[in-house]
């Protein structure tokens, strides 16, 4: 059985969240070769449960405005989405800090705009995996 994970943007600018084992996630970004990240980060499964609960209440929302969620919000966080609405969909700047709170090594990015409904099937196929 394939472990629960998440893949948004293109081929040219992506970043995944996926459960390499129970408690351990990988966390990898690519932006057009240039730039990557290609980490570990101690995750349970409550925690990623959690954070797809709460971008799926953001992509649910009518009003379509600006939102932020953290992988683990009030700790060390290797993850965190800032959406900004565009089109029918939210580009997304993303900050990864390999080291929890480490301000001198993260990596920021910008992913282009997704459509909201892809967004949601994306984020509800990773909530699935974990709550079954």
């Amino acid at each position: 059985m394939e472990e629960p994970r998440i893949r948004l943007g293109n081929d040219d600018v992506w970043l995944e969240l996926a459960r390499t084992r129970a408690g351990s996630w990988q966390i990898t970004a690519d932006w057009s070769a240039w730039l990557t990240a290609d980490f570990t980060a101690d995750l349970s499964a409550a925690e990623v449960v959690d954070f797809a609960a709460r971008m799926l209440a953001h992509l649910r929302a009518p009003s379509g405005g600006r939102f932020s969620a953290a992988v683990t919000p009030g700790r060390n966080n290797p993850l965190t989405l800032k959406a900004e609405p565009v089109g029918d969909g939210f580009a997304f700047f993303v900050r990864l800090t390999p080291n929890g709170d480490d301000d001198v090594c993260h990596l920021q990015m910008e992913i282009d705009p997704i459509t909201t409904s892809e967004l949601r099937e994306t984020f509800s196929a990773l909530y699935a995996a974990l709550v079954v």
